[in-house]
């Protein structure tokens, strides 16, 4: 099945009969007028209509929305964000459409329906063509929508050119937006990304306050130079979360240097090579 087919299927299965129904006639609708205005009105009822509990989802489906659309995890949705997400897609067929009327639709949006906007954005066709709205996007001083887009959607890994990418992640931690959820923050390190990291550390240190562990996770597969001397100096003083990431940060490095630092400390050295260090133990949650 296809996103949206899989979308329509969990809400059936969540929504009240009243609920489900009201959806599938604004859909049908949707689709059948070719009024913008119809899409228009049922975004702006879906709260009311739909209501704002979780997603309820197995791990079966799950499975399948990664098989319908790569990359894409829906378990943080809500019902409302499905719903909305579920009436945009009912134009994919007319992309340009499609595009023109989410525009319109973000620049009316409250913080609710853009953060369902910006979920949907893995899901809809001809992707290039968002590119200019999701970092637009990026720029929001709400944290929820921020993160709907940096978090747990592969857009911005798929499409976003370094500099907005490492913008993005740069951001993510000015705001306090922890790093794991982002898709393909390993694959998408860059040594542009290391130094702006490595410079808002000691903008960080200068001001004494504390820098993320999770910052590290980027800098270690560029790090070389002066990087190395910020590893060694979180290695040795550091609280036990940034030391271990600092010592996972060294291991990722291509520096012969960075393996020279890491074997003077012997117990991060046995902890890695037993296996037991691993950003997900430092960072996600329990």
């Amino acid at each position: 099945m296809n996103p949206r087919q899989l979308l329509a299927g969990w809400l059936s299965r969540q929504l009240s009969p009243e609920a489900q129904a009201w959806l599938e006639k604004s859909a049908v609708q949707i689709q059948s007028s070719g009024k913008d205005a119809d899409l228009f009105l049922a975004v702006s009822l879906v709260t009311r209509k739909v209501g704002k509990a979780d997603l309820a989802l197995s791990e079966a489906d799950v499975r399948e929305a990664s098989m319908s659309r790569s990359g894409w995890d829906p378990r943080t949705w809500s019902a409302d964000q499905a719903a909305r997400v579920l009436l945009i897609l009912g134009l994919e067929s007319d992309p340009s459409r499609l595009a023109r009327t989410l525009e319109q639709l973000c620049n009316t949006a409250d913080v609710g329906e853009l953060a369902a906007f910006y979920r949907g954005l893995p899901l809809y066709p001809d992707q290039p063509r968002y590119l200019s709205r999701a970092t637009e996007g990026l720029r929001t001083n709400m944290k929820a929508v921020f993160e709907a887009i940096a978090h747990a959607n592969p857009y911005p890994s798929e499409q976003f050119p370094d500099p907005a990418w490492n913008q993005m992640v740069l951001k993510a931690l000015f705001v306090g937006a922890p790093l794991w959820p982002v898709v393909g923050l390993d694959r998408r390190a860059n040594p542009e990304l290391a130094r702006m990291l490595c410079d808002y550390a000691h903008e960080r240190w200068s001001a004494g306050r504390p820098v993320s562990p999770e910052l590290w996770r980027c800098v270690g597969p560029c790090a070389s130079g002066a990087m190395l001397q910020d590893l060694e100096r979180v290695l040795k003083k550091g609280t036990d979360p940034e030391r271990a990431a600092a010592a996972l940060a060294l291991k990722a490095s291509r520096d012969p240097a960075a393996a020279a630092l890491l074997e003077r400390d012997a117990a991060m050295t046995k902890a890695l090579a037993r296996g037991e260090l691993s950003w997900e133990r430092i960072v996600a949650p329990a």
